[in-house]
């Protein structure tokens, strides 16, 4: 009997990740994550809704790099830890992780902005962004002409806003 116990649990042991993994992952955070939903505390929100953002972008890794992530042997014991780490109360990962980066990316992506492309340069030599062309038009044709030019945008734009 004393065998069985012990091949019992060193199955347990082999397939720990197998086991705990989906119990960590999925099933307590839509426990904690339906709870969430009936409390009227906006708390446990901030942990739960950054979790299943940062659930999805590692699921999101995972399935972008599945041929390369099956050969390292550590990865379903790295995912759990990580998993472990965002979803326990006790560290609030979640939370943390999404304060920290990926609210700044949303919020106020001129701090980080992974998506910025060098503006061309017009002969002059000044990049061609909109305050530049907005000097040049100033210059070119006086601050009168360049207010006329935004009342008539303002109003064009209020025209198609009460249109919609």
């Amino acid at each position: 009997m004393g065998s069985g116990a012990g091949n019992f649990l060193k199955l347990v042991l082999k397939n720990f990740d197998v086991i705990v993994g989906p119990v960590l992952s999925l099933a307590y955070p839509l426990y904690a994550s339906v709870r969430a939903i009936e409390t009227k505390s906006p708390v446990d929100d901030q942990q739960w809704l950054p979790y299943w953002v940062l659930y999805s972008m590692i699921t999101l890794f995972e399935l972008t790099f599945a041929k390369f992530l099956q050969w390292i042997p550590i990865w379903p014991y790295a995912k759990l830890m990580i998993t472990g780490w965002l979803v326990l109360p006790y560290f609030s990962g979640a939370a943390y992780v999404y304060h920290h980066y990926v609210r700044p990316f949303i919020v106020n992506p001129q701090t980080v902005n992974i998506w910025y492309v060098p503006s061309k340069k017009d002969p002059s030599g000044k990049p061609g962004d909109i305050l530049t062309a907005a000097e040049k038009y100033i210059q070119e044709n006086g601050t009168e002409a360049f207010e006329n030019m935004i009342t008539k945008a303002d109003k064009s734009s209020k025209k198609h806003t009460h249109a919609l």
